[in-house]
């Protein structure tokens, strides 16, 4: 069942509709076709790339990571600067950020995909 995107209108508002999707034991926000955003234990992480995931260091916001046995799997979801659950015209850039990201992602798996 899909989750309750109403409770994310104020913070995307500047951004623009979003829908929500269970994730595991967390959340997903959609865009569309695009998966920008992963919700896990009321932290919201944006998908990140080479070229976006610099401003969520320079930040200090820490990425996604869960235990898979003995070991701690990073992932290229960062959560947001904390400023921005205050500020939705500027979260509203930062998802556009990810929204790209996860586009070219899709793009890359799909020609990885033809060149097996």
């Amino acid at each position: 069942m899909p989750g309750d995107a109403h409770r994310f209108d104020d913070l995307f508002r500047e951004y623009g509709p979003v829908s929500v999707r269970r994730f595991f034991s967390g959340e997903a926000i959609w865009d569309g076709a695009a998966m920008i955003a992963l919700v896990w234990d009321d932290i919201l992480y944006f998908t990140t790339d080479d070229a976006s995931r610099p401003a969520f260091e320079a930040e200090g916001c820490k990425p996604f990571a869960y235990p898979r046995g003995a070991r701690v799997i990073g992932t290229s979801w960062f959560a947001i600067p904390e400023r921005l659950y205050d500020d939705p015209s500027e979260l509203a850039q930062w998802a556009r950020t990810a929204r790209a990201a996860s586009l070219a992602k899709a793009v890359e798996k799909k020609r990885a995909a033809k060149t097996r």
